[in-house]
């Protein structure tokens, strides 16, 4: 298979996600954001994976989840993308772009808007793609309450409904990583 494949967690087999995990172990490590983690894998999942393929490898991977986002008295329902990668040697081919492309088609057709945290070299390619990013401050909401989470502020990216960049935004629970 060549091009793009996409298809909900439930639809992929063992070894197409076995792949997907090891090009993400691949790609993020010794990153200066970190290795990929259980917890970065297990946020990837249960929701629509975008796949990209050459010559029956999978040289891609890039996913989105549901979120809730709390805004103002509103809860958002965000299309939320992780465990973006390309392997090094298919970078600057456009299968990011490509994936990226059918993840943005299924944020402005499901979802309230989309959200990401991207890496310092993720940046460039996300606002060339129309994101933009989060100016407030962040928040999560927390076993223990409402924390802030200023580690994250300047890294969260959004696209789609028109909203104030400069207010608070809240996201839902998780472990590990929670933005």
């Amino acid at each position: 298979m060549n091009g793009i494949q996409l298809a909900h967690t439930a639809d992929l087999p063992a070894a197409t996600l076995a792949q997907a995990r090891a090009l993400l172990d691949e790609a993020f490590a010794g990153s200066p954001d970190g290795d990929m983690t259980d917890e970065d894998w297990e946020h990837g999942l249960g929701g629509m994976h975008a796949l990209a393929w050459t010559d029956g490898v999978l040289v891609g991977h890039a996913s989105l989840v549901q979120r809730r986002l709390l805004y103002g008295d509103k809860a958002l329902r965000a299309g939320y993308v992780e465990a973006v990668a390309v392997r090094a040697e298919h970078r600057r081919h456009g299968y990011g772009a490509a994936m990226m492309a059918e993840l943005e088609r299924l944020i402005r057709g499901g979802y309230d808007l989309g959200a990401l945290g991207s890496s310092e070299d993720g940046v460039p390619f996300y606002l060339g793609r129309g994101w933009r990013p989060w100016q407030g401050p962040l928040w999560a909401l927390t076993p223990h309450g409402v924390v802030r989470t200023s580690e994250e502020d300047g890294w969260i990216y959004v696209l789609g409904e028109e909203l104030d960049l400069t207010r608070s935004l809240t996201c839902d629970w998780r472990d590990g990583d929670v933005w």
